[in-house]
């Protein structure tokens, strides 16, 4: 799954399906689907159909049962392959509902021997099959056990099946169910998305199955190491598309009980997980090209209009090189016949790597020169490269359980930025892994509330316990280990091992320590390379213990230590670790400019390293951030490299003086270095071009606004970032010609927004004149948008702040009737930086009404209107009084949610705020926080080591801005 947003919820409302019309319906599917599945080879004739609607009520089973109240499927069976048939409706129907019918073969062989079958089902209507809610018959036996009682477990979310008799080890069994769902707009397994095209409504239906939502389409074994062939069809409108993750291999248009429909059939799958399966009925083009030598058919879909103005055209330019980038990088051919790549009007996650049929949000997908920006156009590429890595790692090879999800998804967000690297190698995209992910997850990782990457299988059970680990840990710190594994190995070693590690396990399930072997095999292989300790004894350090460490170098005497790094040094680590939070810790370096040979600490604290300086030397450590830790250094070093960054900075290198700033401010944050130290590292910033250090140190001073935004600090404050940024401002005025043409290199595009953006939030007169002009100019003409793709955001926002409701309103209008995602986004994110409050009441209140705000940008939308200092307290009051109704919404299986909670409490700095956390967390601790609860803990350490250390240091930095305001 991509970096976006994965929201999902839990809502029961199978009771709403009944109706004698739909046995009807199940009855006419029953009969096309048996002609259907006499087509596939593999498929065995179950017989003829007894159908009758089943009862609203769960039947009470007949005793409590170890096997279904358990949240793990047992290891008594193995599913081979499903034959599948659904039928959506995407036109409500006389009950005010949009509805599917469906019909599945479940083939599967019994390993060991039981005489019951558990098989997920999820808000499913299930028709009655001779008395049952399910049908076994023998495949090459002469008999199967009878069917004694059947019934919906539904906490667990088990079909139960219980046979008179036990099954034969070894024998094949055909599990045949019948039944109905809700075609609902929840964004989670098989639901609908709409959208209003020249003036008509359209109806998707469409799927996300991640992480246990299949179950939710149709009755399966829906654990990841339940690998089956699926054999799909599906039936829908004349006139509609169907897709699928195999090739449509047939179509034929028929009537259904007086309806006219089309069947389309597809190729089988490879053996593959439930969470990869899709399926799309649509009304969409396509873009597409000749197959190429390698055969592979590339598609780019979308809304007609989408394709007809070419917003495919990129993602389908780039889709193929990334492909065969991966095919060499792995040394696996891409085993598929197709990659089809979908955008979604309606979906949460940023992007699903449904083999074949990988899904997206509009704007991770389409890209349009005219209204998207350079990183609108970034993130599409990223994105696609994410999600192609998912092909092999993660699909071909999947981890056994959802504990490991750190791996597939960190890996996937580390090659990402190889992949995009490939396809756009003048972007120089590699190093923002350091600004996108170590840094972002250092913020995390340094709580005391943090988790490690890989859990026990045990701990991980229900949907909730899943979801949650669709973090930033996950996928960031995930990333940034394996990003410094692959560098202390060498490249070369490294693919050397991914591509034994994908040969040997295809179309099977793995656990981490697995390619940990293979790594290790090819560094046995490669007599250069000498390591300390194995893979698996460095790595396991990285993993199962949270947290990070801060390395301390003593230049005067070359002593190093490693402690680990918390925000807040005095809160207490419940979590223990066998590891006694110690790590082994490759050491890049430099001294005085001069690149030397790294080395390890493998201990607590080494007293004979090389790290010693002179007078006149400065040691840098942790090369270009390769490693997943920070750095202090004694006093003296620090000066040394201060001096440096104010007489020449360029003779550190740009993703080091990046460094600097980000490991100094949140070392002062620790308490481990004074504030001042990391201020003045931002000094010499009025020199500073280059995009990575501007990018820490804003990251750094958004903090600094956070906690001041509503204190005295802030006048000071805002002149001095106000002094800092007015080079910058002016360098880029200079360069574009007074704002008329775009910076040539994609990092310059990037750093003038940084110097439009932090100009005119520190009320430089000449950038609010700017951005005001624009916006008026836009509205009074208002089909002529004067404003660069790359400054929307920002200026949007800028005017709207600076402006009142005309202003606002009119950025309301535009988001109405943008037909474009990105453009959407940028003036969706805008309207929420209005300083009157009442206009973000009514903004927020928007976010109750699914046409004003689509239910996939409801969370997003009130954190952004939360990270405005006027709409923070409104934004949390607003998400309290409706917690019930957000968590049933969103929160029972969301990384979203998780961010909304992050997002309205992270200004919270003071003694009361922690106190309403508190609260919050007590009163609804009956209620309960879903896949938020980590985000919750996180909020409130987060608050009390922030309210700690303003205690110690505001007058302290008061006092230094006051000063460099003179």
């Amino acid at each position: 799954m991509g970096k976006g947003f994965y929201i999902s919820r839990s809502a029961g409302r199978v009771g709403l399906l009944l109706g004698a019309a739909a046995a009807v319906t199940i009855v006419a599917l029953a009969i096309v689907y048996a002609q259907e599945k006499s087509r596939n080879a593999a498929a065995d004739d179950g017989g003829g159909v007894n159908g009758t609607t089943a009862p609203a009520f769960t039947p009470t089973p007949m005793a409590s049962n170890d096997s279904w109240d358990q949240y793990r499927l047992p290891d008594t069976l193995r599913p081979e392959y499903y034959n599948l048939t659904l039928w959506p409706r995407l036109h409500m129907g006389q009950d005010g509902m949009y509805i599917f019918t469906g019909s599945s073969s479940a083939v599967f062989t019994c390993v060991k021997e039981t005489d019951l079958i558990l098989i997920h089902s999820k808000m499913l209507n299930l028709t009655t099959i001779d008395g049952h809610l399910a049908r076994l018959t023998a495949v090459g036996l002469a008999t199967a056990p009878a069917v004694e009682a059947t019934w919906l477990q539904m906490e667990t979310q088990y079909l139960v099946i219980q046979l008179s008799g036990v099954m034969t080890v070894g024998g094949s069994y055909q599990l045949d169910t019948e039944f109905q769902g809700e075609l609902a707009d929840d964004l989670e397994g098989f639901y609908r998305s709409e959208y209003v095209e020249d003036g008509v409504k359209r109806v998707v239906a469409t799927t996300q199955m991640q992480p246990t939502d299949a179950r939710k389409a149709f009755p399966c074994f829906d654990e990841p190491a339940m690998k089956a062939v699926f054999h799909v069809t599906l039936i829908h409108e004349p006139g509609t598309v169907a897709l699928s993750n195999g090739m449509e291999k047939d179509t034929v248009n028929t009537t259904i009980e007086g309806t006219d429909v089309t069947v389309t059939s597809f190729e089988p799958t490879k053996r593959m997980s439930t969470y990869v399966l899709a399926f799309i009925v649509c009304d969409f083009a396509y873009v597409s090209a000749p197959k190429g030598s390698d055969n592979i058919l590339i598609r780019i879909w979308a809304r007609r209009k989408a394709i007809e103005q070419g917003q495919g055209e990129y993602a389908h330019n780039v889709t193929g090189p990334i492909l065969k980038f991966y095919e060499s990088y792995f040394n696996v051919t891409y085993p598929l016949s197709k990659s089809d790549q979908i955008a979604l009007p309606d979906f949460n996650a940023g992007a699903m790597e449904n083999w074949g049929l990988v899904t997206y949000r509009e704007t991770a997908l389409l890209y349009d020169p005219q209204f998207s920006s350079n990183g609108n156009k970034e993130r599409v590429l990223t994105v696609i490269s994410h999600e192609l890595a998912h092909m092999w790692f993660g699909n071909l090879v999947t981890l056994r359980w959802w504990n490991d999800l750190w791996l597939n998804e960190g890996f996937a967000s580390y090659v990402e930025y190889l992949g995009a690297n490939h396809a756009e190698p003048t972007w120089n995209i590699k190093d923002t892994i350091v600004l996108n992910d170590v840094h972002r997850v250092f913020a995390v990782d340094a709580l005391n509330s943090s988790h490690p990457l890989s859990s026990r299988e045990d701990e991980i059970n229900m949907p909730t316990d899943i979801s949650q680990l669709f973090d930033s840990i996950s996928y960031s710190k995930g990333a940034s280990v394996l990003r410094m594994l692959s560098e202390f190995l060498s490249e070369p070693v490294f693919v050397k091992g991914l591509s034994t590690y994908l040969n040997q396990f295809a179309y099977s399930n793995t656990v981490y320590t697995d390619l940990w072997d293979h790594l290790q095999q090819a560094v046995d292989s490669t007599p250069s390379l000498s390591l300390p300790h194995s893979v698996n004894d460095i790595m396991n350090r990285w993993i199962l213990q949270m947290g990070f460490p801060v390395v301390t170098i003593d230049t005067s005497t070359g002593e190093l230590s490693q402690n680990h790094f918390l925000l807040d040094s005095e809160s207490v680590v419940e979590k223990a670790s066998e590891f006694n939070y110690e790590w082994y810790i490759p050491i890049t370096w430099k001294k005085a400019g001069v690149g030397q040979e790294p080395f390890w600490l493998l201990q607590k604290t080494d007293t004979h390293s090389p790290l010693t300086a002179t007078r006149n030397e400065w040691v840098l450590a942790n090369l270009n951030i390769t490693g997943y830790y920070r750095v202090n250094y004694d006093s003296d070093n620090w000066e040394r490299l201060l001096n440096q960054l104010n007489s020449d900075h360029q003779l550190i290198p740009v993703i080091n003086r990046a460094q600097i700033v980000d490991d100094t401010f949140n070392l002062a944050r620790a308490k481990i270095l004074n504030i001042t130290l990391a201020l003045r590292t931002t000094v010499y910033l009025s020199h500073e071009r280059e995009l990575m250090p501007w990018e820490s140190a804003i990251d750094n001073l958004s903090h600094f606004f956070l906690l001041f935004d509503r204190s005295e600090v802030y006048g000071p404050m805002q002149t001095y970032f106000k002094k800092l940024i007015t080079p910058l401002f002016s360098y880029f005025q200079r360069i574009t010609l007074n704002w008329t043409r775009v910076p040539s290199s994609h990092t310059d595009q990037y750093n003038q927004v940084n110097a439009i953006w932090l100009a005119c939030k520190t009320g430089l007169d000449s950038c609010q004149d700017l951005t005001k002009g624009w916006f008026k100019q836009w509205m009074q003409d208002p089909a002529n948008n004067p404003i660069h793709p790359n400054l929307r955001t920002t200026v949007y926002c800028s005017a709207i702040a600076a402006g009142g409701a005309e202003e606002w309103d009119f950025g309301w209008e535009m988001f109405k009737n943008a037909s474009i995602a990105s453009e959407a986004d940028k003036l969706r994110y805008a309207l929420a930086c209005s300083k009157q409050p009442w206009l973000l009441n009514r903004y927020l209140k928007y976010t109750l009404d699914p046409t004003k705000i689509r239910k996939q940008d409801v969370t997003s939308t009130i954190v952004h209107i939360a990270r405005n200092v006027v709409g923070q307290t409104l934004a949390w009051d607003f998400v309290r009084a409706r917690w019930e109704s957000f968590l049933t919404q969103y929160g029972g299986s969301s990384f979203s949610f998780a961010h909304l909670i992050s997002g309205v409490t992270k200004r919270f700095s003071s003694r009361f705020e922690l106190q309403q956390l508190q609260q919050f967390m007590k009163d609804n601790e009956n209620i309960g926080f879903g896949s938020g609860a980590f985000a919750l803990e996180q909020s409130i350490a987060s608050t009390t080591a922030k309210l700690k250390w303003l205690a110690e240091n505001k007058e302290t930095v008061l006092s230094w801005f006051i000063s460099q305001s003179k």
